[in-house]
């Protein structure tokens, strides 16, 4: 009976936080770089037994994850390359496990002008982000809480900012149960240098999870609720727009069932123990401001697999944006302590 009124005070904290809008600066930090978690819609706060999980959720880091590390890839948008690097090691029984990640964003070359036009060179522009975490079991409980330590860095051509972040979860686990619930507040935090003498704000985001693995069938659901920290999401779609013979333009009206649903993102492992699985997932917003009205595009959607090879593990996610352009992930996973491949 404590653990759940535990899990529901912080839940109903959750509900009741806002955040101000304006400008946000370092938003690669909403990008997941998991492959799996990637196939599975982009958003999960679930996977207990998985290195890069806690990238996105602190309280997902336990002995399980020991001796793990991994390394993926994004063949993002436009050429974008995005990478990381994570591992995990437990210090002793006593104390528990740390992870540490490295993110990295390549935006590629950009050709140079001044206000006249004319070319004066190339430039690039990466951003990098560093982090140490840790997580902690509440003592007569199957509730872990966590929290990621992150340093930011951020330049484009001779500009550059950086900053600091945190990030805090909970999570309820027990061997004995089908489900896991996690509640996660990201990327609260301080922008210490500015690019331009204007500091933004930090892409906070409020999110709950919850998976549940069916007892007799092979498969394991998936479901998040993102964004919390701001309600009204919807953006019109321009797609949607009508304009009469006068020339007067109506805008698709969101509503409320609508933007609820944008907040939702779900997925689906078949075979999540075996040695092969498939994934598949549906980011609603995504799906919703990037489709179009006179085609088939498919937006939201994303697939991949998992495949396990001694202690490699591969996965590969395929995330549909649009017509024009969609995105790879990998992923490579090694368990370094097994002595034999």
């Amino acid at each position: 009976m404590k653990e759940k009124l535990f899990i529901l005070f912080f839940l109903f904290s959750a509900l009741t936080f806002s955040q101000v809008g304006g400008e946000q600066v370092f938003n690669f930090l909403n990008v997941s770089t998991s492959a799996r978690q990637a196939a599975l819609g982009g958003e999960v706060l679930t996977l207990y037994d998985d290195v890069n999980q806690p990238l996105w959720n602190p309280s997902t880091i336990n002995k399980e994850i020991d001796n793990q590390a991994s390394a993926s890839y994004v063949d993002f948008l436009a050429d974008i390359n995005y990478g990381s690097l994570t591992f995990a090691h437990l210090i002793n029984r006593h104390f528990g496990t740390l992870h540490a990640g490295v993110t990295y964003v390549n935006y590629g070359k950009f050709i140079g002008a001044d206000e006249t036009g004319a070319e004066t060179g190339s430039f690039s522009a990466r951003d990098l982000s560093l982090s140490l975490g840790y997580a902690y079991r509440i003592p007569k409980s199957n509730i872990y809480a966590g929290a990621n330590l992150k340093y930011i860095s951020s330049s484009i051509e001779n500009f550059t900012s950086s900053g600091v972040a945190l990030d805090f979860g909970l999570t309820y686990f027990n061997d004995n149960k089908p489900y896991i619930i996690s509640a996660v507040i990201r990327n609260i935090g301080y922008q210490i240098s500015v690019f331009d003498e204007v500091r933004e704000s930090l892409p906070l985001e409020i999110a709950l999870g919850a998976s549940y693995k069916l007892e007799n069938v092979p498969l394991q659901w998936h479901i998040t609720i993102d964004n919390l920290q701001q309600w009204n999401v919807g953006v019109p779609n321009p797609s949607d727009s009508q304009t009469t013979i006068g020339g007067e333009t109506t805008n698709d009206n969101i509503t409320f069932m609508d933007n609820a649903f944008r907040h939702v993102v779900v997925g689906a492992e078949l075979f999540p123990d075996k040695v092969f699985n498939l994934r598949l997932g549906y980011n609603f917003r995504r799906g919703k401001e990037l489709r179009l009205t006179e085609s088939r595009t498919f937006a939201g959607l994303s697939f991949g697999f998992g495949l396990k090879m001694g202690r490699l593990k591969f996965n590969y996610a395929f995330t549909k944006y649009h017509p024009v352009t969609n995105t790879n992930t990998f992923t490579l996973n090694i368990d370094l302590s097994k002595k034999t491949f």
